[in-house]
């Protein structure tokens, strides 16, 4: 009996996402959360960092070295790096113990097909995994959102991760209908790549891409919508320099030495309103936050370093075909949902997890387009991982949602 304890007590449970990649241990909650990279040497092929350190590597290694992701659009790309990192994980949450082989909860992407199920499972295993259950994003978002997924009434969850965004309707433990979209995180920056490729020559990496998203990226135009996503801006780093108009039409910089609590107090000032050392932050959460940034890339004609400003305007364009993605998904997941269950929704409205959820106006986007109210859940980043925690901790009780698909998925991939 001291022994089962000892085992289960190891139990984990892995989101294992397209850009970051957390762990959720039984007892301890979320131990882990670092990005889905893997830096590795051309050389030999050994490993020489993985997560947050391979990050950093991104865009600036040698040519011995090669920064990998080994998962694309949510499933796995390079399945002999994708079981290195998992080992890397797995190793770094229950030590180095003889005998840690954790029972695993893996989340995988509710539109992938059986070759890429068993490769999923397969890689857990040889990771160092006991025994590995699947569950679908949308489903561990739910359960981490805190919806009541085991009640008879219909629930929408939109789960916009890195590599997909998954849209799910969830009824009495299951899901009744479901679509996934490879259109996410990962397709807007390389939306915004591709609008400063083409209209101003400008190279840049995906990197500085995805700081120019998270600085000053909406879904509608900036009058709409007036806090900052519902987190405190990152800061941005030496590629991007974030601006703010005020009124007298003046810009404020965001220079290297500003703390990032502060760098979303920057916006519209009332007339005679300055932020001063002393100020409060969260007196001025309802500012608008920066409306254009200064960039740095490689000018593609003369082949220069280049600085190049970018309005909020330029960059929500650039965004519109993949925002129109995942609001068609949403269109389309709806007119699918039997009739009971769409009154439902529209009474408890949609909610919005996932790292695409903090993009400003979203919500906003989507409530306007299918009018039914749309909330962003509480804690987004994590509520898949969270989810997935909870099937760790109460596996018994929530058996009925692991390994299951929901009907007619055949086809209901975009």
């Amino acid at each position: 009996m001291a022994q089962n304890k000892t085992f289960t007590g190891r139990d984990i449970g892995i989101d294992l996402g397209t850009a970051n990649t957390l762990v959720y241990v039984r007892g301890r909650g979320i131990v882990l959360n670092e990005p889905s990279v893997v830096a590795v040497s051309t050389t030999d092929g050994s490993v020489l960092a993985v997560g947050s350190e391979a990050k950093e590597t991104i865009g600036r290694t040698p040519s011995n070295i090669v920064a990998v992701r080994p998962l694309r659009d949510g499933v796995i790309a390079d399945f002999e790096i994708a079981e290195r990192m998992l080992r890397h994980f797995i190793k770094k949450v229950t030590g180095n113990r003889r005998l840690a082989r954790p029972r695993v909860v893996v989340c995988v992407p509710s539109g992938i097909t059986g070759v890429e199920r068993r490769a999923v499972m397969e890689a857990a295993s040889q990771a160092g995994a006991r025994q590995v259950h699947l569950i679908e994003e949308p489903m561990a978002a739910a359960i981490g959102a805190g919806l009541p997924v085991s009640e008879p009434t219909g629930c929408m969850v939109v789960d916009v991760g890195g590599g997909t965004t998954e849209v799910a309707v969830v009824s009495l433990g299951g899901m009744v209908t479901a679509r996934s979209v490879r259109m996410a995180g990962d397709a807007m920056d390389a939306a915004i790549t591709a609008h400063v490729k083409k209209r101003y020559a400008l190279a840049i990496g995906e990197r500085t891409a995805e700081e120019i998203k998270v600085s000053i990226g909406s879904a509608v135009p900036v009058g709409a919508w007036s806090a900052p996503g519902g987190t405190p801006a990152r800061l941005s780093e030496r590629n991007v320099e974030v601006v703010s108009a005020s009124r007298g039409g003046e810009g404020l910089s965001l220079d290297k030495g500003d703390t990032p609590d502060r760098s979303d107090t920057f916006g519209l000032l009332a007339e005679g309103d300055r932020l001063g050392a002393g100020d409060d932050p969260e007196r001025t959460q309802t500012l608008l936050p920066p409306d254009r940034c200064t960039i740095r890339g490689r000018d593609q004609v003369t082949g220069l370093p280049k600085v190049l400003e970018l309005t909020a305007d330029e960059v929500r364009h650039a965004l519109a075909e993949p925002v129109d993605s995942i609001v068609a998904a949403v269109r389309a997941t709806l007119d699918e949902t039997p009739p009971e269950l769409a009154g439902d929704i529209m009474d408890r409205g949609i909610v919005l997890t996932g790292g695409g959820a903090l993009l400003r106006g979203l919500d906003v986007r989507l409530s306007r387009e299918l009018d039914i109210p749309v909330l962003v859940a509480d804690d987004p980043l994590d509520c898949v991982a969270l989810g997935t925690g909870r099937c760790v901790e109460d596996f018994e009780s929530l058996r009925t949602v692991l390994d299951a698909r929901p009907r007619g998925l055949a086809g209901a991939r975009i």
